[in-house]
């Protein structure tokens, strides 16, 4: 019973002195008094001045007991280098004594002592200690207190893949995950170690590699995901627009205009922008996953979009995308988005613009002093670093500015054309394709008709909707006389059957009517005159002219009726039998000085 109550009373000083009695030194202390007590009990029977023995003798293992706690905390908390333990470890072989060699290296004869003891615990030769690098050997001396020998990280460790996959889960917090693991570890860690040690492992699982680029291989592009904007001046209304960066990952060349939004014709616009911005084109494009870009994103084999690969197959370009949700893969594009906020977004705060020309010059002044500063820890800009290294290994750009393809696939129709709903127009292709399937591949100005796989036909591309773009070469020998048809034309085909049939028609259309009322007419006379022996058919538009009848019905009746022939009877009448003279008989040169005398007096009366 005395020594249960004086171990109470000595840590009950001890608490009131700050201390607890726990650990070697203090089990140490606490069984000296207790054997102190036994011995003075026994000898002496008498424990009246045991108490207050007690406390002076307390009091002086405290006091040992807090030297010898500054000691251990002094070695716990800052290590000597290893160059002045070599130098312990040499003196210690050389036979000093511990007071010399504290007195020497200027430490505490415990940190000697300390260092000797870990010494013979290795159980290691001198001279292989000594020759250990510095590092090596602070391992074997300070191997520290590892989190794996603790018996909670066990536990831990054993549902590390549980904690991670249900961070992945939405609502789930590192909170709630923690409060479960101390339903079930009460004496587990504390949430401030449980995140420490789940963050260890996440990090371990996802190590990052740095990546080495080749100069003039790459290009990365990538949109930012705030917006900038400018005000309609005629509205007041904010129009937002989307901001695309590229960047030359070897130097962090980068290049950032404002878009109206991520199509594909703004994509195709603001890649073409880029290339030209910096004076040649890449070996690889390594865009994000962006429909743009990207029909269907895949991590192995992307779908990319039609669009594209005509892109960069104009500008001898490979389209590499980056794996889907992969942001390490375009590192450096990411971070320029960052630099882009810092450096554009930032300084074009308080300025507005009304129209997007004005916002991607203010966006090239301020991307032209981002690529000019002079980077960190480099006595050089991005700028110069790329006009340096790269520009010269960029490839040509191509001669043609590219133009933004579509497709579509139509059946001609009867009428020998394809009918382009985009445009409301309609263009034509040759009769013989009449019914087939056709390709068309249109850009903003041309329009290219491909049939079996080869080319038919191409047109400039019209916008007039309702209207037909013809070749007249596409359509049949019918349709193309029906387009040629003028007086012109019909003088000139006629001439070259006789000058009387030219004369005829000429004569057709001196009279003043429509033409189109004429074509018909002028249609059945060459049809006539196809069906028609050439003298008969002559004489007939003779006939025509001398009667000044021009019309279709009157000159196929002189064939009809054979009045051609009627003609010529009478004419070799005439010949064979002239008519007999006689006095009443007035003839031609009568009428004639008669009308000239008709005139003479009318000019004297007059």
């Amino acid at each position: 019973m005395i020594l249960a109550r004086k171990q109470k009373q000595i840590n009950v000083f001890c608490w009131r002195a700050g201390f607890k009695i726990t650990e070697h030194v203090d089990h140490f202390c606490s069984k000296r008094i207790n054997h102190f007590i036994v011995f003075r009990a026994r000898f002496t029977g008498n424990t009246e001045h045991i108490d207050q023995f007690i406390s002076f003798t307390v009091l002086g293992f405290v006091l040992f007991r807090s030297h010898y706690s500054r000691t251990q905390s002094v070695m716990a908390g800052k290590t000597r280098p290893m160059s002045q333990i070599k130098q312990l470890l040499q003196l210690h072989k050389q036979g000093m004594k511990i007071n010399t060699i504290a007195r020497t290296l200027n430490m505490s004869r415990n940190t000697v002592k300390s260092y000797l003891h870990k010494l013979l615990l290795l159980g290691v030769d001198i001279d292989i200690l000594l020759a250990l690098d510095d590092p090596i050997l602070e391992g074997r001396f300070h191997a520290g207190n590892p989190a794996y020998s603790d018996g909670r990280f066990d536990y831990f460790k054993s549902h590390l893949g549980y904690y991670q996959k249900e961070l992945k889960r939405k609502h789930v917090s590192r909170r709630i995950l923690w409060q479960e693991y101390r339903s079930e570890q009460p004496q587990g860690y504390s949430y401030t170690q449980f995140c420490y040690h789940l963050s260890q492992q996440i990090i371990a699982g996802k190590p990052t590699m740095v990546l080495n680029h080749t100069p003039g291989e790459k290009m990365f592009v990538d949109f930012a995901g705030d917006k900038l904007s400018y005000v309609n001046p005629q509205t007041g209304e904010i129009i937002s627009c989307q901001v695309f960066v590229a960047c030359m990952p070897y130097s962090d060349y980068s290049f950032a205009m404002a878009v109206a939004s991520q199509s594909i014709e703004d994509f195709i616009h603001a890649l073409a922008c880029a290339l030209a911005f910096f004076g040649g084109t890449p070996h690889v494009l390594v865009p994000d996953n962006l429909k743009a870009a990207i029909v269907k994103a895949n991590r192995y084999d992307p779908d990319i979009n039609r669009a594209l690969e005509d892109f960069a197959n104009h500008y001898n370009l490979t389209v590499i995308p980056a794996r889907v949700r992969k942001p390490r893969d375009k590192a450096l594009v990411e971070n320029q988005v960052k630099l882009i906020y810092a450096r554009v977004y930032a300084k074009l705060r308080n300025e507005q613009f009304f129209d997007l020309q004005s916002l991607n010059m203010a966006i090239a002044q301020k991307n032209k002093e981002h690529t000019q500063t002079r980077m960190q820890q480099k006595p050089y800009s991005r700028e110069e670093k790329f006009l340096a290294d790269e520009k010269m290994l960029l490839q040509p750009l191509p001669q043609t500015p590219f133009e933004l393809k579509y497709y579509k696939e139509l059946k001609v129709a009867q009428n020998n054309h394809v009918y382009l709903a985009q445009d409301k127009h309609y263009y034509s292709v040759p009769y013989a394709y009449t019914g087939m399937k056709a390709k068309l591949i249109f850009t903003r100005s041309i329009v290219r008709i491909y049939v079996k796989n080869e080319l038919v036909a191409t047109h400039g591309r019209s916008f007039k909707p309702g209207s037909y773009s013809t070749v007249k070469e596409h359509l049949c020998s019918h349709h193309q006389h029906y387009l040629d048809r003028s007086p012109t034309y019909y003088i000139k085909q006629a001439a070259k059957s006789s000058p009387v049939f030219a004369s005829l028609v000429e004569l057709m259309f001196s009279n003043g009517r429509y033409p189109e009322l004429l074509y018909r007419s002028c249609d059945g006379l060459f049809s006539l005159q196809r069906k028609t022996a050439a003298p008969a058919f002559e004489k007939a538009c003779q006939m025509a002219i001398d009667y000044q009848n021009y019309s279709y019905r009157f000159i196929n009746q002189l064939i009809i009726n054979k009045m051609t022939e009627q003609q010529d009877e009478q004419q070799q009448t005439q010949s064979t039998k002239p008519l007999p003279k006689h006095s009443n008989i007035r003839g031609k040169a009568y009428f004639s000085n008669k009308e000239q005398q008709t005139v003479n007096q009318q000019t004297i009366k007059f």
